[in-house]
């Protein structure tokens, strides 16, 4: 299961709660593909019972609750429109099923706020989202997360 790797090990998200916030978000997002749970129910839990907080021996960074709420939202209602993008980046032999959950995750936040928060530079988005992957896998995953971010990066927010 890889959205449970190496999520105990101290980040430079701990002085960033915009990137913890990240972090717990695509956790939350790999958590309501694999359980299936609805928005309300997973942004519930983890405000009440993850964000800064101590579960099963486990210390939780502390995280900005409406940065949170925000990708989770945006990532779910405009899915059907971020996973579409998402795929004609990849190589055709990869459709976005074939891809790890956690991956998924990660690409599915990244995008949306590239598409959406233009107010945060890109260099810092897809910087972020290369650290979770990091976070999560040891090859060449940060890689294709950096090249594809890059890639929608030119296309959403031309210079």
């Amino acid at each position: 299961m890889a959205a449970s790797r190496n999520t105990t090990r101290t980040f430079r998200w701990q002085a960033n709660k915009r990137g913890a916030a990240r972090l717990a978000a695509v956790q939350a997002l790999y958590q309501m593909d694999v359980v299936g749970t609805g928005v309300m129910e997973t942004v519930a839990e983890y405000e009440v019972f993850r964000l800064g907080k101590d579960l099963d021996g486990k210390q939780y960074l502390a995280a900005d609750p409406q940065w949170f709420r925000s990708i989770i939202t945006g990532v779910v209602a405009e899915q059907k429109i971020l996973d579409p993008m998402i795929c004609r980046t990849l190589p055709e032999t990869w459709p976005l099923s074939r891809l790890d959950l956690t991956l998924r995750a990660i690409l599915r936040a990244g995008v949306w706020e590239l598409k959406k928060r233009k107010d945060i530079p890109t260099a810092v988005i897809v910087s972020e989202y290369i650290d979770i992957a990091k976070a999560f896998f040891e090859t060449e995953e940060p890689k294709l997360v950096n090249a594809l971010l890059d890639r929608l990066a030119r296309e959403l927010r031309p210079i």
